[in-house]
């Protein structure tokens, strides 16, 4: 599997429980934060769900 970064983008105000829970579970926190994944479908699923509030690059 490919790595990929994930970059908060977005804030989380106002947005759904779930979506609070995603990005909390992928390790973002702050509005700039960078964490490195592996690309499973999981993971992509995870992103694909909140890919409003987040930026996604492979590396």
């Amino acid at each position: 599997m490919a790595k990929i970064k994930v970059t908060k983008v977005k804030s989380a105000i106002n947005r759904t429980q779930t979506q609070k829970r995603t990005l909390e579970a992928l390790g973002l926190r702050k509005i700039g934060q960078v964490v490195e994944h592996e690309g499973t479908p999981s993971i992509l699923g995870m992103v694909n769900k909140v890919k409003h509030l987040v930026s996604m690059e492979t590396v």
